[in-house]
């Protein structure tokens, strides 16, 4: 098919094709069709019914292809490479949904996954300014076409390549090189376009930290994507002087001083997304190794339906949430999504009548309405310091973003004491634990039990891949210790895909674990009783553990066995 308008083989519309070819009844059509009457003929019919599962994309973009006398082909049929050439940028790709896929004879073939789309046709006219043939594609193997010819890998092995080149002037960088060298290099733009591409390549592969850690013979580069760390190639040692510099001159840390660790930030706009990196420089053996924790302040909140608290706890939890005062404490190790149940919390009580203030190291999100301050103990602003002057702030809620003392624990507990509801964070295994730990900060027994409403402990558990999930059975090993599970549970896993970089998991949950302060454990902790026995007293008033939370999980289908096994511990 020729670059002009594309022209339908049959006059034939595509619902009577697939009732023809018995691919979809009247009565599904019929659903469909009155659909996109509600949404606008811009909603195309085949997606609306893949979209309701009445028929798989393959089937409708079989039909389309007799339509339009158009050849369709699968991601899989797309040529592994595409020939040098000049070709649109991966914006305009993405933009209107089309991937070159070959030139034949002066002229370009081109996978589209809408051809009747004038705007995307006359947009490529324009660029190509030459005939070009069209191939009907899926608009997700359209994406991954466009990943796997222009994506991250490639321009990082092009720039890569670009170095080799140069080789930077010598086969190996001196880690003490003098600072304006270190400078020179870091501004060279083959080494701006590889820590760019570093950073974009993470912040749209949804990985929440990078590490840069260099080692004898090279530097790692690691991702952390669902919790889970996953390494890239390797860079040569000889830039990873240039690269640290670079990263250490962005956010703005002291490229000579290489022996203490640094903190810095760097704000900048990734591929439209407003994104704040907290980079950390710590000194090793063979160089400083680099963290940079990306936080997405563009990205949309999690409110507290989404969070995947069981339907059994949710009620109680938002009970806590609307008290006049009281603390409630959040607990669990780092990277267990504490925070961001904060956030959901505050934003499902930020209404016009109550004042809400935060104290926050850092602040992940920016919320409307809410007063947020910034931790900055260089001048003196702690945690502790600041709860004092925010209580002269007249607030109905304060969020203190974690317990680390004493003084802090002390001064929240008092705002709870004289009618503020007060939030807050610990790190303990599970929810007595908080009141244990609180009593080994020194704070008073009955200022724990009056004070205190309610413990939340919390985990993150991946989610099984939806591409490529199936029933499995667990080892024996593992069978034995799920007994809880009960008999004839189908339990699932994922096989491993290019939707989940073959690990089997897309996405994360939150496992929970709420302690309610009833009269009955409000007394243990006056008479200082263990956190065992506080616990086996909230569990027999009705509290779900870690672990039963995460049973739940694995019989809706939503995450393995194994994964609740390894952010739980073992219950005794």
């Amino acid at each position: 098919m020729s670059s002009k308008t594309v022209q339908k083989q049959t006059k034939a519309r595509l619902g009577e094709i697939l009732l023809e070819w018995k691919l979809i009844t009247p009565e599904k059509l019929d659903v469909a069709l009155k659909e996109q009457a509600a949404l606008g003929k811009t909603h195309k019919l085949g997606q609306i019914l893949v979209n309701l599962g009445f028929i798989s994309e393959h089937d409708v973009f079989r039909a389309l292809s007799f339509q339009l006398g158009l050849q369709y082909l699968k991601f899989s049929e797309f040529p592994r490479t595409i020939p040098e050439g000049s070709y649109p940028t991966v914006k305009f790709l993405k933009e209107y949904k089309l991937v070159p896929i070959g030139i034949e004879n002066n002229k370009m073939r081109v996978a589209m996954s809408d051809p009747l789309d004038e705007y995307a046709l006359e947009a490529l006219r324009v660029f190509s300014g030459k005939p070009f043939e069209i191939v009907l594609g899926s608009e997700k193997d359209i994406l991954e076409a466009i990943e796997q010819y222009f994506g991250a890998n490639v321009q990082m092995t092009t720039i890569m390549e670009g170095m080799r080149e140069e080789e930077m002037e010598a086969d190996v960088v001196e880690l003490e090189e003098d600072v304006h060298h270190l400078r020179d290099m870091a501004f060279e733009a083959p080494i701006v376009k590889l820590v760019n591409m570093l950073i974009t390549r993470a912040v749209e592969g949804r990985a929440s930290d990078i590490h840069i850690e260099p080692f004898e013979s090279n530097v790692k580069i690691r991702y952390r994507i669902d919790g889970a760390l996953n390494e890239l190639d390797p860079l040569p040692k000889r830039i990873q002087a240039a690269v640290i510099s670079r990263i250490k001159i962005m956010s703005r840390l002291n490229i000579a001083e290489r022996r203490l660790p640094q903190d810095g930030r760097i704000k900048l706009r990734v591929s439209g997304r407003d994104v704040d990196l907290r980079v950390s420089s710590m000194p090793t053996i063979y160089g400083e190794s680099i963290v940079m924790r990306i936080l997405d302040s563009s990205s949309a909140l999690i409110d507290l339906e989404h969070l995947g608290f069981p339907g059994d706890t949710q009620p109680g939890y938002r009970k806590l949430i609307t008290l006049p005062y009281g603390m409630l404490l959040v607990t669990g190790p780092t990277g267990s999504g504490k925070t961001t149940t904060l956030y959901a919390s505050l934003s499902e009580i930020n209404l016009s009548d109550k004042k809400i203030i935060t104290i926050e190291d850092p602040i992940e999100y920016q919320i409307e309405g809410i007063n947020q301050i910034q931790v900055k103990p260089r001048i003196g602003l702690t945690f502790a310091n600041g709860l004092r002057h925010i209580v002269r702030q007249d607030p109905d809620i304060i969020m203190v973003g974690e317990i680390r003392d004493i003084e802090t624990a002390e001064i929240s507990i008092h705002s709870a004491l004289t009618g503020h509801l007060v939030f807050s964070t610990l790190h303990t295994n599970d929810a007595p634990g908080a009141l244990t730990r609180l009593l080994d900060m020194g704070i008073e027994n009955f200022l724990v039990s009056s004070s205190l409403a309610g413990v939340l402990a919390q985990r993150l558990v991946r989610v099984i891949c939806r591409s490529c999930k199936e029933p499995f059975t667990p080892r024996k090993e593992i069978i034995e210790k799920i007994g809880a599970l009960g008999p004839d549970i189908t339990t699932y896993h994922g096989t491993g895909c290019e939707e989940c970089r073959n690990t089997g998991y897309r996405g994360r949950t939150g496992i929970f674990e709420l302690m309610i302060m009833t009269e009955d454990i409000r007394k243990l902790v006056v008479d200082k009783t263990g956190s065992d026995v506080i616990r086996q007293k909230a569990i027999s008033q009705g509290m779900a553990t870690l672990r039963e939370s995460g049973w739940q999980k694995v019989k809706d289908g939503l995450t393995t066995v194994e994964e609740v096994l390894r952010v739980t511990q073992e219950e005794i």
